[in-house]
């Protein structure tokens, strides 16, 4: 791809037809999902075509060309939509709409509301009328604006935020990006689940239709139970994640509540929409989702799933919220639809990964491992491998988190600061965040024969409670080495309490074991 795309900025007409063949039914999938209609979507991306090829010079980055030439197509089907809402409806057609068509009643009123908006913004003066015109009505991203104006993106939110609020004062609505959505977005109704409050805030600011549930918790931590919402379930899982990460148990409680609530009111909308990536942390949240929505009737709505674990341009992709809002833009209606296969498929993965039996997860990765690969679920093999290193070495007794962090120390890094990317990019593929890294650490530092110190963190004084913790110096004690090296077993000296899905090990003689030089768990005689 990258040799037509710099022959066809050279002006090469067959290398710039190789591109358009390749990228043909990517253009055509995107563009009738928006348009539904064969004849508008023939005209919509042979616009396309022409924008592209008109553009192309521009693109400095030849991988970036699929999201690139994706952008273009949606904002030619956006132009397309809002060129055919402003016709007029003769009143013919009026008088024979469907049933599933809107009502005269409700097409007056969208257009009257068109009208009061339209008038609205024209008021506004040039300096905030001409980016909320570009950003609202045309659809251009925040950076592609700030390119066409010559100023800055944060220059350019603040015209924005000046102009929703001058808005919000003159108009009679409490949310304005909803009338915006309502109005030129047809008002769709999605939902779309995500995983972290940045990538949250992106989605909510105009990025995608509908309304945006960031779902909030950490199944790489604690107890998994098959049924996370039972009350005994819950607080016993609540009580673990108080204990070993700091978090509130009523706050916890609180949060899944609230969640759970509103994922529970799926049918309200027309398409619930999952973005997802590709390690650990997202993987285990995707599996219970699938396994959640598999036990529901979805009646009429759709259930769709956006999951990568890869961007052009960034080297390693750790996930959606090292993008920014215009790289995020381009993954907008990319999601494919899922149905019961892929639910089954997330469901048997979230009961091994619940299991007190490790076992179950080992044959279920190696017994499907090809139907995971075609699937839509194609990070799942190897999030849930990265789950199975967790568990104590048949080495040394240290899972791969434990021997990363005392390797790193032992080569030179001296704070946690240093420690943490060190760890979480060579272990991208568990996607732990700085919390459980913490986590990591504290039983590194606190027993009664440490295999790592932290400047200042003496006697019970819990290192996350100290000034500046991650900039104090951490180093990696005598103990530590020799288990390094395999000359002393870490569950044997230090013991365990921990929970790797399901299954709780603790003491200092545990069942289950994990090879790396094979790849495969170990059942340990007791």
């Amino acid at each position: 791809m990258r040799q037509w795309v710099e022959e066809a900025q050279q002006e090469n007409w067959e290398a710039f037809g190789q591109l358009m063949r390749h990228f043909r039914g990517m253009a055509y999938a995107v563009a009738y999902d928006m348009l539904k209609d064969v004849h508008l979507t023939e005209d919509v991306v042979q616009e396309a075509y022409i924008e592209a090829y008109l553009n192309l010079g521009k693109l400095q980055e030849p991988a970036a060309f699929p999201g690139w030439f994706k952008t273009i197509v949606v904002r030619q089907c956006q132009r397309s939509l809002r060129r055919k809402r402003h016709i007029l409806l003769p009143l013919d057609d009026a008088l024979h709409i469907s049933e599933k068509s809107p009502g005269v009643a409700e097409i007056a009123e969208r257009r009257e509301g068109e009208q009061l908006l339209q008038r609205t913004v024209a008021a506004l003066s040039a300096k905030l009328r001409v980016p909320m015109q570009l950003f609202y009505y045309y659809g251009y991203s925040l950076q592609e604006i700030s390119d066409y104006l010559g100023i800055p993106v944060s220059a350019l939110k603040k015209r924005l935020y000046d102009g929703r609020r001058k808005l919000k004062g003159a108009l009679p609505v409490a949310d304005l990006a909803s009338m915006f959505n309502y109005l030129y977005e047809g008002g769709r109704n999605m939902l779309h689940i995500v995983n972290g409050d940045s990538v949250g805030e992106m989605l909510k600011q105009g990025i995608v239709q509908g309304e945006v549930l960031v779902w909030r918790e950490i199944y790489s931590a604690g107890p998994i139970f098959v049924n996370p919402a039972g009350s005994s379930e819950r607080i016993q899982r609540a009580g673990v994640l108080e204990k070993t990460l700091g978090i509130p148990s009523t706050e916890y409680i609180a949060g899944c509540e609230a969640q759970e609530a509103k994922i529970r009111d799926f049918k309200r909308y027309d398409e619930v929409v999952l973005w997802f990536e590709h390690d650990l942390f997202d993987q285990s949240m995707l599996a219970y989702l699938l396994h959640w929505f598999k036990g529901q009737k979805l009646g009429s709505t759709k259930l769709s799933l956006l999951c990568i674990g890869e961007f052009p341009g960034i080297e390693l992709f750790h996930g959606l919220g090292q993008l920014t809002p215009a790289q995020l833009g381009t993954l907008s209606g990319t999601w494919q639809g899922i149905g019961r296969k892929e639910m089954e498929l997330g469901s048997d993965l979230w009961r091994a990964y619940a299991s007190t039996d490790p076992g179950t997860m080992a044959d279920l990765l190696e017994e499907r491992r090809g139907e995971l690969s075609a699937s839509a679920l194609p990070f799942a093999y190897e999030a849930f491998k990265a789950h199975l290193s967790r568990l104590p070495s048949v080495h040394n007794g240290l899972g791969i988190v434990e021997e990363t962090t005392l390797q790193a120390v032992r080569h030179g890094a001296l704070t946690p600061m240093e420690l943490f990317p060190l760890v979480s990019d060579k272990l991208h593929r568990l996607g732990m965040g700085d919390l459980d890294f913490g986590r990591y650490l504290h039983t590194l530092v606190y027993n009664r024969q440490p295999l790592l110190t932290i400047e200042g963190a003496e006697g019970n004084t819990d290192f996350r409670q100290i000034a500046e913790f991650w900039g104090r110096r951490v180093a990696i004690t005598e103990l530590g080495e020799r288990i390094l090296d395999g000359l002393a077993d870490r569950v044997e000296v230090q013991g365990l309490d921990e929970w790797y899905g399901g299954l709780h090990l603790e003491g200092h003689t545990v069942p289950w074991r994990w090879d790396s030089s094979s790849g495969s768990l170990v059942r340990s005689e007791l």
